[in-house]
């Protein structure tokens, strides 16, 4: 589980909230529990979409040119 003082890892916080749907659909937990994991999992899912639109931002920097921001789409398997 991430800690509220442990420096953000997306990778970490990503698996933990493949692990809190896992435990939610497997149905053993309590409602009390379930509800626990909810929360939890938005959280997670907060602080991933934060850190994905900060990561979106700096590539946007880095495509700059011209001292105009030039955005291009990413195709997840292409080559640059």
């Amino acid at each position: 589980m991430t800690g509220k003082n442990a420096p953000f890892e997306f990778e970490a916080a990503l698996t933990e909230l493949e692990q809190l749907v896992v435990r939610m659909e497997n149905g053993d937990l309590s409602l009390e529990d379930s509800l626990r994991a909810f929360e939890q999992g938005i959280g997670l899912t907060r602080q991933c979409q934060q850190a994905l639109s900060a990561a979106e931002q700096r590539v946007q920097l880095l495509l700059e040119q011209n001292g105009q921001s030039v955005a291009q789409p990413f195709a997840a398997g292409e080559e640059p």
